[in-house]
């Protein structure tokens, strides 16, 4: 899964500052602050409802920076979906149409979890919090699909299956991609399964 994500803006990432910059200016955060009260987070941790910097295609399809609010509102549900699973979302309602032609990415300094330990009883705990970023990488690219509800975009994080070595904290992880496929996965035009095979499952993890 993914719940939170971190943005760090002292890090010096001239990418990552871009994009914040280009979203903070647009008349769409603007009418998210006065219109829902939901500033653009631009540092710091993001949490689920909260607004964030989103590469995405523009009408024309082409590669552009909009802010939107992190979850898909679902009939009947209280809270937010966040995320949806790369191996089913082609097929589920909610998710579908998204796959299809909607997709986008969150440029983040890294995401968290948290340990998920199975005791002997059968039950899962939850352990210590880590901060994950995939190795080499400046920006980590959460690969997600996005949608407009009541004439405002929003988004959630696709996840996979994990890497071997992130088995031991979480049974799943986000879909993350480099940075010279985000252009063709928000492509409305590609096929998104073509980009599965490019997903990056080398995470450097850390205890915060």
């Amino acid at each position: 899964m993914c719940t939170r994500f971190n943005i760090d803006r002292a890090d010096y990432n001239p990418v990552l500052n871009e994009i914040i910059e280009k979203s903070a200016s647009t008349p769409l955060a603007h009418r998210f602050m006065e219109k829902l009260s939901k500033p653009l987070v631009t540092e710091g941790e993001v949490r689920p409802t909260d607004v964030a910097a989103v590469v995405a295609p523009d009408r024309h399809g082409k590669k552009a920076v909009f802010p939107m609010k992190w979850g898909f509102t679902l009939s009947g549900s209280r809270s937010p979906i966040i995320n949806a699973r790369c191996e089913t979302a082609a097929v589920k309602p909610t998710f579908a149409e998204s796959w299809k032609r909607h997709r986008c990415a969150i440029p983040a300094s890294w995401y968290y979890e948290w340990e998920h330990i199975k005791k002997s009883d059968g039950k899962t705990v939850t352990g210590e919090k880590y901060a994950l970023q995939p190795a080499g990488c400046n920006t980590t690219w959460l690969c997600s699909l996005y949608r407009i509800e009541n004439n405002y975009p929003v988004f959630s994080v696709l996840t996979r299956e994990p890497s071997e070595t992130l088995l031991r904290i979480h049974d799943r992880m986000p879909f993350i991609l480099p940075e010279e496929h985000i252009e063709g996965w928000i492509n409305p035009d590609s096929i998104p399964e073509e980009y599965l095979q490019y997903a990056l499952t080398d995470i450097i993890a850390e205890k915060v």
